[in-house]
């Protein structure tokens, strides 16, 4: 049994190492540093989001809505510094938003007592179309310059992009792993009645977890619009089903109670390797959206497998 669960966790990390070598030998310009490059930026925005969606479905909880959150904070955010703010307070603005959109749907979530599935599926609908009414259908361009360098950018001969993904890497390892909220998340994904009898203060635990995962797609939001240069109301679709791809493939369970930050950036690169392969080797970028959907369904399968099982023995 214990062999068998070690394997799990490994199965990610072998299945991304065996990718890697696969498109090493199928494409001479995959192991450039120009490619890798465009890999590490390319996979930052999804990587960036599925580190909050790992804090929401630990916690037994999904969030539909993010996609449309990326969206609504790019745009607010470069609506700021296009009306002459300075870039770090658009960027801010942009977070913020992104936070208040994921407090909103754990709020929502847990004082009407409707499952998140439908909350942040009707929020999807209420973010998008709030961003499109703000902007009339139109996208901001008149950006500062010095904006691409959060996405396009380098620091020390390292894509700028990278260092933000760390860096938001590292505080979400931190709050699943040394900190109450952590903790708490865990347990409630686990058993909610139980966290809750145990004293655990579900609603204000679960409400937070949204929030973070909510700052977290404000950011990527940010990234987003840095790489285009411009703030986009159509911006995001369909990202929702690569944040929960990732958090999946890397070990999470849709259950709830298990997953890691490590996990799931080797889920979200996994997804970025996948694609940028089909890129490389000329398949087809609808083929690749069947291919991700294939994935998803492989992993939760695995997932179930695994849960049946653990329970028979």
């Amino acid at each position: 049994m214990m062999r068998g669960k070690n394997l799990q966790k490994l199965l990610p990390f072998l299945t991304l190492a065996a990718l890697f070598i696969a498109l090493w030998i199928a494409s001479p310009t995959f192991l450039t540093e120009r490619n890798l490059s465009a890999v590490v930026r390319q996979t930052a925005v999804i990587n960036v989001m599925a580190l909050g969606m790992t804090l929401v479905i630990i916690s037994g909880g999904i969030d539909l809505s993010v996609g449309a959150i990326l969206a609504m904070g790019g745009l607010f955010g470069t609506m700021a510094m296009e009306r002459g703010q300075p870039i770090w307070i658009g960027v801010a603005i942009g977070v913020l938003t992104g936070a208040v959109c994921g407090f909103l749907n754990g709020f929502l979530t847990t004082r009407l007592k409707i499952a998140p599935f439908i909350v942040t599926l009707g929020t999807l609908g209420i973010f998008r179309g709030i961003t499109l009414i703000v902007s009339n259908g139109l996208p901001v361009h008149q950006l500062p310059k010095s904006f691409s360098l959060l996405g396009e950018g380098a620091l020390f001969g390292v894509p700028f992009v990278l260092w933000v993904l760390i860096a938001a890497a590292i505080a979400v390892h931190v709050i699943l792993e040394h900190t109450k909220l952590g903790r708490y998340t865990f347990a409630i994904g686990s058993n909610v009645e139980a966290a809750y009898y145990a004293g655990v203060p579900v609603s204000f635990h679960t409400t937070a977890v949204y929030a973070i995962g909510g700052l977290l797609t404000g950011l990527a939001g940010m990234i987003e619009a840095s790489r285009l240069m411009s703030g986009q109301p159509t911006a995001g679709q369909g990202y929702e089903l690569q944040a929960i791809a990732a958090v999946v493939i890397g070990g999470g369970s849709l259950r709830g109670g298990e997953g890691s930050v490590t996990g799931t950036l080797i889920g979200a690169f996994i997804m970025g390797l996948l694609s940028n392969g089909a890129d490389l080797l000329g398949i087809s970028p609808y083929l690749q959206q069947a291919i991700i959907g294939a994935v998803i369904i492989a992993a939760v399968f695995v997932d179930e497998v695994r849960k049946r099982r653990m329970q028979s023995e």
